[in-house]
């Protein structure tokens, strides 16, 4: 459960924010490419996740600062899923695009895609994941941002998926802090 009503869905994300005009989901998705080299390898001789992890999270990164117009910092990640491998000489596409915004938060959408360099065989996904990022001001404090305004049908699917992961986000942290408040109260201390 949610201390904020959701927004009907007649109205359209954008129009409901206060100062900031909204912005369109393409005014700031983005693709970062990347060629896996043996420095990018684990011990299984495939390309190690945190390597990924790094282009999804600079990919997201670049998406959340384009939108909100300045500095964005990664608050959360959510559901990483690896889905294939990736090799050494695989040319790796993360693409990444802000799903949701809030008044100073953004979720932001990130597929991983991969190819081999020298083929011509299509791109396969091999891994999506989901970040929360946080405008910041020069101090560090957060900043408003604009909403996101979904363009297409798949925008405005992945707009109402993320309105469902916030909840999710929400309703666990709350329970999380109601367990820790109730330890304590019984005398634990962890």
């Amino acid at each position: 459960m949610t201390d904020q009503a959701p927004a009907p869905e007649s109205v359209i994300p954008g129009e409901i924010a206060g100062d900031l005009p909204g912005k369109p989901t393409a005014a700031s998705r983005t693709t970062l490419s990347h060629i896996m080299t043996h420095n990018d390898t684990n011990l299984l001789g495939t390309v190690h996740g945190g390597v990924i992890m790094k282009l999804v999270d600079d990919a997201a990164g670049a998406v959340a600062g384009r939108h909100s117009g300045g500095p964005a910092v990664t608050a959360s990640m959510d559901e990483m899923a690896f889905l294939e491998p990736v090799r050494v000489g695989d040319l790796v596409h993360v693409k990444a695009q802000v799903n949701w915004t809030g008044r100073t938060s953004m979720e932001v959408g990130v597929r991983v895609l991969a190819e081999r360099w020298n083929e011509s065989a299509p791109a396969t996904q091999v891994g999506s994941a989901y970040l929360v990022f946080a405008a910041v001001d020069a101090d560090g404090k957060p900043r408003p941002v604009p909403p996101v305004i979904p363009e297409t049908e798949r925008d405005r699917r992945r707009y109402q998926e993320a309105q469902i992961r916030r909840t999710h986000r929400l309703a666990r942290r709350r329970e999380i802090m109601e367990l820790r408040e109730k330890r304590a109260a019984e005398g634990y201390s962890d």
